[in-house]
């Protein structure tokens, strides 16, 4: 490689930087959305004004509880692993429990990287394994050295290339990345690059866009160890799509209208003071306006104090704006704070849709783990025959409704033993769970008696 290649990036990195940058600002809130001056500036408002405007501007940061409403579902209950080959491995239960060799446990590390691809709607999986000296397994694991992940956020995958093999999968054979950044001096920076390709790894130092080579080694495993992690997939290889593509722009725009209401009611209670300049006189309270006594009437000093009827309209704009934020996210029926008018039907299908999307999500994290599993099973010469499963549906129901759904079937007085035991067996189900839940239907099953009065049927013999 060329030193004036290392800093070249992929095209799509170059159209999806700023959006990137977007997304994390919107899922951060705080002072990084500040600092990204996503207000629009006012004609003829200096910078001091606008800065002024900014700190005065809350954010009601939608995006944060999406991707976290999102996470707490999918990682609800854990997934589910066979070892199979794996089982006795001696690096496993310490790569479980220290999976990025900096203390978090690989499900801790694996729900991490869901929540930034959701951010981002992509981020970039490795497992690598430090070089050793060591003769024999045994002296490896004394040594703690075994594979380990880590995770790389889209802004610093900068180049990446895949190509077609003869059975027709794609296969990663280039990625560039930038692993880290040490500030030297206010205006000084050191810049580190790892360039992996099948036969070699390179690493690279960049200062003041001057880069210098240090290393080249070979590719033990003889293949790029990376694992591409999506929110959803896209037509692009390589490029994820955010969970935040639609919601952030919304929520910039609510931004937009929370600061129109802190202007409408600070210039509403503050009205604008118009006079002579001659004229002595405050817009405070109870101040005391001494005006020259030869003045023209016509300049008397008046106020200027624009109407607040504007607020409920702008407060009801941001109401839809939330609304169709629910909408898009499908979180209607779990971010409603006020109480739902939906019917059972429609409040049923929102939660199917939001099923769905959940489903989709966990397939695709399945799909990653089981590709990262094949990597730490070439990394320790062992059978890449791990399996894991992630929940393939998620209990999204609205249990204060059918409770009262159920009593209500109780108290309708059909008689019929089998209907009453199976909404008593429902009833537990939305109570109880696993050993408590089985023991419950056997108890039910077992204490039903026959309701009402019934008159067994007569057979009159044939003659």
């Amino acid at each position: 490689m060329r030193s004036t290649d290392i800093e070249y990036t992929h095209p799509e990195y170059d159209n999806n930087k700023y959006r990137w940058e977007f997304y994390l600002r919107s899922y951060m809130g705080g002072e990084d959305y500040k600092d990204g001056g996503y207000l629009t500036r006012y004609v003829n408002e200096d910078k001091d004004e606008y800065n002024r405007r900014l700190d005065l501007t809350p954010m009601d940061n939608h995006c944060k509880n999406i991707v976290h409403i999102y996470s707490s579902f999918l990682w609800r209950v854990p997934p589910v692993r066979k070892f199979n080959s794996l089982a006795n491995n001696p690096a496993l239960e310490n790569f479980m429990k220290d999976a990025d060799l900096d203390g978090r446990s690989f499900n801790a590390f694996m729900r991490q990287a869901q929540v930034w691809s959701s951010v981002y709607g992509n981020v970039w999986l490795m497992m690598d394994k430090p070089l050793s000296n060591a003769g024999t397994r045994a002296e490896e694991l004394a040594q703690d050295i075994r594979p380990y992940v880590t995770m790389f956020t889209p802004e610093n995958v900068f180049d990446w290339k895949y190509e077609r093999t003869p059975s027709g999968r794609f296969k990663l054979v280039y990625l560039k990345v930038r692993e880290a950044i040490e500030e030297i001096s206010d205006t000084e920076k050191e810049v580190y690059y790892r360039v992996w390709r099948e036969d070699t790894i390179e690493s690279w130092k960049s200062i003041n866009e001057i880069d210098t080579h240090l290393d080249t080694i070979d590719n033990a495993l003889g293949k790029i160890p990376a694992v591409f992690l999506p929110a959803q997939r896209s037509v692009v290889r390589g490029i994820g799509i955010s969970d935040l593509s639609d919601a952030a722009y919304m929520q910039r725009a609510i931004y937009q209208e929370l600061s129109e209401i802190e202007q409408l009611i600070r210039i509403s209670n503050h009205p604008t003071l118009v006079k002579t300049y001659n004229t002595d006189a405050s817009a405070g309270a109870g101040s005391v306006i001494n005006m020259p006594d030869d003045m023209d009437s016509n300049m008397k000093p008046y106020q200027i104090q624009p109407s607040g009827q504007n607020l409920d309209s702008v407060r009801a704009a941001i109401t839809d704006k939330v609304e169709a934020i629910n909408r898009m996210s499908h979180m209607g029926a779990v971010r409603g704070t006020q109480a739902m008018t939906q019917s059972g039907v429609a409040m049923q299908t929102e939660f199917q849709m939001l099923n769905a999307k959940l489903s989709e999500k966990a397939d695709i994290l399945e799909l990653a783990e089981e590709q990262l599993w094949e990597l730490f099973a070439e990394w320790q010469d062992a059978t890449p025959d791990v399996e894991v499963f992630y929940p393939d549906s998620f209990d999204l129901r609205d249990y204060d409704k059918e409770l009262i759904f159920l009593q209500q079937m109780r108290s309708t007085g059909v008689k019929s033993v089998t209907l009453m035991q199976e909404i008593d067996k429902q009833i537990a189900d939305l109570v109880l769970d696993d050993e408590a839940l089985a023991r419950s239907h056997v108890e039910i099953e077992s204490s039903s008696q026959t309701l009402g009065q019934f008159t067994p049927e007569v057979v009159e013999p044939l003659e």
